[in-house]
C-alpha cells in the first residue's frame, strides 16, 4: 500500500501563492466596487474590503503608490481600482494589492482635470508672477455668467450693496453643456474688447463635476490668462476647485465672495474718508493755531511797537560803518604808497639796460660756443656716412654681378640658394646686372637630387 505524503499549511499557503502569482491574468487587474471597513495604518498602508452586491475582496494599498491619490478614500465611496491579486500567507486569504485608485462615475474627468492641470502648471499658467492686481476702486464690473442662475443674482445682490456707485456689465453666457466652454471664452473675448470694465467675474453656483466641467477646459484656462483686465474666479462652492479657479488672478470660494473681492465696502470707505477729513481738519486747526501765536508774538515785538527807534539805530549804525570804512581807505592808501616807493627804488638798483648789455653777451657767447660743437659733429658725422656707404658698396651683390653673376629667385621670389628649393616644370626668375630673365626648369642637377 502506497504510503500517503501530507504537506503543511504553511507549503500549501505557499503553493497557492506562486500558482496565483503566475497567472498572468491576475496581474494588473482593472476592477471596481465600492469602499468598506476602510482603515489608513500610521504607516501610510491603506486596508480596506472592496465589495459588490455579491461579494466582495480584501484590499490594501501600500504607501508608495497612495501617496499619488489626490483625494481621501471613505466608507461607501465607489471606485476604480488596478492591481495584482495575491495571496496573505499568515492568513491564508487572497487580496487585491492595490496600484491606483479613483472615484467611480468620474474617473475619465477627474483623470482629465489632473493631466491638464499637470500640463498647465508645467507651462507656467498658474504662476503668481502673471497674477494681476485688482483695481481698489474699479468704476465698472464686469460678470460672466449664467443670467438665469442663482449666482449673477447674488452677486449683483452683493455689489450694489457694497459698491452701489459701481457700474455693473453683464455678460451673458452658457456654463455647462457641450457649448459652454466656447460661450465662456467669448463672452471673456468680448469683455475685453471694452475699455471701460476694471475687473471681471467669471463663474456660476454649484454642482456636479460634469455641470462645472466647462470651467475644466483648456481654452477656457487660456482664455483667462490672457486676458487684459484682471479676473476673480468664482465656480461653485468652497470646496470646488477647478482649473479656471488655477489659472485666475484671484480666486473666490462663492460668487457672493467674488462680489465680496471685486470691490470696497462703501461703508469702510466713508469712515476712511471720514477719518481722513478730521485728520486733515485737526491738522488745519493746529497751523493756524501755530500761525495765530507767530503773528501775535510778531505783532508785539519790539520792531512793530518801536520802529521809529528801530530805525535811527539803523542811521546811527550806518555813520558808524561810514567813519570805519574812511579811516580804513585811507590806511589803505597809505600802505600801497609805501609800497610804491619801496618798489621804484629797487628798480633803480637794478638798471634795466645793464641787465640787457649782460644777457645779450652772454648769448653771443652761447651761440659761438654751439657752431662750433655742431660743425665739429656734422663732419663726424659725413666722414662715418661715407665709411658705411664703403662697406656697403663692398659687400653689394650687385657689385659681385658686374663680374658675371647673377641670383635665381623661385615663383614666390625668395632666393634659390639651393636644387631642394624648386621642382622640374617650376617657373623661376634670373637677375642679371642690367634685367631679369625668366625661364623653366626642364632638368635639375644636384647632390642628391632626382628628376621629379
Amino acid at each position: 500500500m502506497e504510503e500517503k505524503q501530507y504537506v503543511t499549511i504553511t507549503a500549501l499557503t505557499k503553493y497557492i501563492k506562486r500558482k496565483f502569482d503566475a497567472d498572468p491574468h491576475l496581474q494588473d487587474m482593472y476592477v471596481k466596487g465600492e469602499i468598506s471597513n476602510f482603515k489608513q495604518h500610521s504607516s501610510g498602508h491603506m486596508y480596506f474590503t472592496l465589495k459588490d452586491e455579491k461579494a466582495r475582496i480584501l484590499a490594501v494599498m501600500f504607501s508608495s503608490f497612495n501617496k499619488s491619490i489626490k483625494f481621501r478614500p471613505e466608507n461607501g465611496m465607489k471606485v476604480l481600482v488596478k492591481g495584482d491579486i495575491s495571496v496573505y500567507e499568515q492568513s491564508g486569504q487572497y487580496q487585491m494589492y492595490i496600484k491606483e485608485l479613483q472615484p467611480d462615475g468620474i474617473g475619465d474627468l477627474y483623470l482629465a482635470f489632473e493631466q491638464l492641470k499637470e500640463k498647465l502648471l508645467k507651462q507656467g499658467l498658474f504662476s503668481n508672477e502673471y497674477k494681476k492686481a485688482l483695481p481698489k476702486y474699479p468704476h465698472t464690473v464686469g460678470v460672466i455668467t449664467s443670467p438665469t442662475g442663482a449666482a449673477i443674482r447674488d452677486i449683483l445682490t452683493t455689489l450694489k450693496r457694497r459698491y452701489p456707485i459701481a457700474n455693473i456689465l453683464v455678460i451673458p453666457a452658457l456654463v455647462q453643456g457641450e457649448q459652454g466652454a466656447a460661450s465662456i471664452v467669448k463672452a471673456i473675448e468680448q469683455a475685453n474688447q471694452s475699455h471701460d470694465i476694471d475687473v471681471l467675474i467669471v463663474g456660476r453656483g454649484g454642482g456636479s463635476i460634469e455641470e462645472l466641467w466647462s470651467f475644466n477646459e483648456e481654452i477656457v484656462a487660456r482664455a483667462i490668462f490672457a486676458s487684459r483686465i484682471p479676473i476673480i474666479s468664482a465656480v461653485g462652492h468652497e470646496t470646488d476647485t477647478t482649473i479656471a479657479d488655477y489659472v485666475a488672478d484671484l480666486r473666490a470660494p462663492t460668487p457672493t465672495g467674488a462680489a465680496e473681492l471685486a470691490v470696497p465696502h462703501i461703508d469702510e470707505l466713508i469712515e476712511r474718508v471720514l477719518t481722513r477729513q478730521t485728520r486733515i481738519i485737526r491738522k488745519i486747526k493746529e497751523k493756524i493755531s501755530v500761525q495765530a501765536q507767530r503773528y501775535d508774538r510778531l505783532s508785539k515785538s519790539y520792531a512793530f511797537k518801536y520802529p521809529q527807534r528801530l530805525y535811527e539805530q539803523k542811521l546811527e549804525q550806518v555813520d558808524k560803518s561810514t567813519e570805519l570804512l574812511k579811516r580804513a581807505a585811507q590806511a589803505l592808501f597809505v600802505n600801497k604808497n609805501e609800497e610804491y616807493i619801496r618798489t621804484r627804488r629797487r628798480l633803480e638798483r637794478n638798471n634795466l639796460n645793464t641787465l640787457l648789455q649782460t644777457a645779450v653777451q652772454q648769448q653771443s657767447k652761447t651761440e659761438k660756443t654751439l657752431n662750433r660743437a655742431f660743425t665739429s659733429l656734422l663732419l663726424a658725422k659725413k666722414k662715418e656716412h661715407q665709411r658705411v656707404n664703403m662697406a656697403l658698396d663692398a659687400l653689394s651683390p650687385l657689385k659681385i654681378m658686374d663680374r658675371g653673376y647673377s641670383l635665381v629667385y623661385n615663383e614666390d621670389d625668395h632666393l634659390v640658394k639651393s636644387t631642394e628649393q624648386i621642382r622640374i616644370n617650376d617657373s623661376i626668375k634670373i637677375k642679371l646686372v642690367d634685367g631679369s630673365i625668366t625661364c623653366e626648369v626642364l632638368e635639375i642637377e644636384g647632390k642628391d637630387q632626382t628628376n621629379e
